[in-house]
């Protein structure tokens, strides 16, 4: 933001220029949000294709197996599709709102309305790594991992569940330190605009 405090040290030189550079300032938030919302954008589309690619490449008989086994993960992750895909277009749809905005009360409106989207689109990809790893998990275990006598097989169960709840909440770390890590500085650079907007009023 070191363009912004050069400009407002400007500004506050000469009042006669000050809504001038107001609307400078304005259209410098405008662009930079504008960028950042298309890269969120970039990105998203980018991450979908990877790492579907990736499970497409390396997907073998037996997930597909698995998956015809239990029809509700196949399900979970076919729905998993739908999701991101709705989550890329509302992504898509902010991009172009705000890239004809021409006020700034509209433009933090959906800057807002950006990083709130963004956030549940981490939240829900956390939710649903958690989710589907916990499913397999349990699945994968009761397909026959005890071992046999009711009570070595009470406890191997109760030890496998603390596993799979483990591996859920480590599933779900690595997911949010991912999407941190992805969109963090997308998230910190639009805070930034926020707040520069809030101190124009155009």
């Amino acid at each position: 933001m070191k363009e912004l405090d050069l400009l407002k040290k400007d500004w506050q030189k000469n009042n006669v220029f000050e809504q001038v550079s107001e609307v400078e300032i304005y259209k410098m938030l405008h662009t930079k949000s504008s960028s950042i919302v298309k890269w969120i954008l970039i990105v998203s589309i980018l991450e979908f294709i990877i790492l579907n690619g990736i499970g497409y490449l390396i997907g073998d008989r037996g997930y597909a197996k698995f998956l015809a086994m239990h029809p509700f993960i196949n399900f979970l992750e076919k729905f998993n599709y739908i999701v991101v895909i709705v989550f890329i277009y509302l992504f898509y749809r902010n991009y172009k709102d705000i890239s004809v905005l021409q006020s700034s009360k509209t433009l933090i409106e959906h800057i807002l309305k950006t990083r709130k989207i963004v956030t549940y689109y981490i939240y829900w990809n956390i939710f649903i790594g958690g989710v589907s790893g916990a499913i397999g998990g349990i699945e994968s275990f009761s397909a026959g991992w005890n071992s046999t006598g009711p009570q070595k097989e009470h406890i191997n169960i109760e030890v496998n569940y603390i596993t799979i709840i483990a591996m859920a909440l480590l599933i779900m770390g690595g997911i949010w330190l991912f999407y941190k890590i992805l969109y963090g500085g997308f998230l910190k650079k639009l805070k930034q605009n926020n707040e520069e907007l809030k101190k124009i009023d155009l």
